[in-house]
């Protein structure tokens, strides 16, 4: 490569496996996103660390499991809450700061969820520059919400915005993304672009809504298509299009309603069922990498952070131990993936592994199971082998055992010999406080939805 490349990473947040056009969706139009797949490569089973948001992001951003990082549970909690004093460890490193060492220019546009602090926030693991909301879009002042605390719109370190118009907020995000991208048209840079969509609750500008054939879960997914076709737009107007490996992927699987899906897939959002950690990518980097691959090796979003710093001349410190794989070479031959295995983790319980095309559940919401599926043959988790294939159940069982012993498992009480501490500050705070008298745009949002 005569340059190193600028690298985009769109990902959404808890769209499924099955709601784009180039995945099977009838219902959602995603144009932009299915020709991506067809002049680049679509990955068929591609895995996100969590079925969740927080543990999902932090270990996609560090190349780890989330209990390597601390981040299996959060004070008790699934994912980080506003004020909580617990977020990204800043000994932590993530793909931000081994791109910045290496040159580039990092900003994250959009969903962050890693913690509110200061201390955890974007800017201080490797970002020059953040526009965004700090957690979940549900996570401000709405009916059924729990929390009384406005929702804050972030541009670097400072709220701007308490309760914004979500229906804008997309547009706001492909206007930063633009205006970072003109400014670093000389420069390589690392673009991360995290959508609210499609999490509750939905919200988006009313052109969508008006010619959407699925609702407003498909007006949100046409507004990510949207996002996408901007973002092409403005690096082909810059002459950047062949010199940027365009990443589009999602944090988790769908909540598989309001119109959402992950057929062919067992399970949802929440679940190490596969519907709950199997996730679209696409990669697009026209006249670089294969046009038109489907891919069915096993890769994971943890592979990110090696495989960007060997593509960008980034380094990767070989003494701290992550979970991440180089899979630069799969991006331009027909080469196997240096992945054959991955663990299943809700939370710090340890659920279940795949092997090659076998995939075994010993627990299921800390009850015991038996299930063996080829996943192959059967993608949707429907034809138990457990009895019939007895050596290859002694084969996945071991590789559980050694996992336990490595990142520890609630299931079996077993602790992590290899697990590094969450970050943690004395007397956090919320990044905002309802005012009664403060002039919102929106006072409350009015939709019931939220998750």
């Amino acid at each position: 490569m005569a340059q190193r490349p600028n690298i985009v990473l769109m990902n959404c947040d808890d769209l499924g496996y099955g709601d784009l056009g180039c995945y099977g969706s009838a219902v959602n139009r995603t144009p932009t996103l299915d020709d991506m797949a067809k002049h680049g490569i679509r990955f068929t089973d591609f895995y996100m660390a969590s079925p969740v948001c927080s543990p999902s992001r932090g270990g996609m951003l560090t190349g780890c499991y989330p209990p390597r990082i601390g981040f299996g549970t959060f004070e008790g909690e699934w994912v980080l809450f506003p004020g909580q004093g617990v977020g990204l460890n800043s000994s932590e490193v993530t793909i931000a700061e081994i791109l910045r060492d290496a040159g580039y220019r990092t900003k994250i546009v959009g969903k962050w969820h890693c913690g509110d602090q200061e201390e955890f926030l974007p800017l201080n693991h490797g970002f020059d520059e953040y526009f965004g909301l700090p957690y979940s879009n549900d996570m401000g002042r709405q009916k059924t919400s729990r929390l009384n605390i406005p929702l804050p719109l972030i541009d670097g370190a400072e709220v701007i915005e308490e309760q914004p118009d979500q229906r804008s907020l997309t547009e706001r995000y492909v206007e930063q993304a633009t205006r970072f991208i003109r400014q670093n048209k000389e420069n390589p840079f690392f673009l991360y672009f995290a959508h609210m969509h499609v999490h509750l609750p939905l919200y988006t500008s009313e052109e969508f809504v008006k010619n959407s054939q699925n609702g407003d879960y498909g007006a949100c997914v046409e507004c990510i298509d949207w996002a996408a076709r901007a973002v092409l737009h403005e690096l082909k107007k810059q002459g950047l299009e062949e010199n940027t490996l365009f990443i589009f992927t999602s944090d988790n699987g769908g909540r598989g309603d309001h119109g959402g899906s992950n057929r062919p897939l067992r399970g949802k959002k929440g679940t190490t069922w596969e519907g709950g950690q199997r996730v679209p990518c696409i990669m697009y980097w026209p006249n670089h990498i294969r046009e038109g691959a489907e891919v069915h090796d096993l890769v994971t979003s943890m592979d990110f952070l090696p495989t960007f710093a060997k593509l960008c001349g980034g380094k990767v410190d070989p003494d701290r131990k992550i979970d991440g794989m180089d899979f630069s070479e799969m991006l331009f031959s027909d080469t196997a993936s240096p992945r054959n295995e991955f663990f299943y983790y809700i939370r710090e319980a340890l659920e279940a592994v795949r092997v090659g095309d076998w995939k075994l559940h010993t627990s299921k919401d800390g009850e015991a199971v038996k299930l063996l599926y080829n996943l192959r043959k059967d993608p949707g988790e429907t034809n138990n082998l457990y009895d019939e294939y007895p050596e290859i159940v002694a084969k996945l069982e071991a590789r559980l055992e050694y996992c336990r012993h490595d990142l520890g498992d609630t299931v079996t009480g077993t602790a992590g010999e290899n697990v590094r501490p969450i970050g943690r500050v004395e007397n956090p705070k919320p990044l905002a406080e309802y005012n009664e008298d403060h002039p919102y745009i929106v006072m409350m949002y009015d939709s019931e939805d939220i998750g």
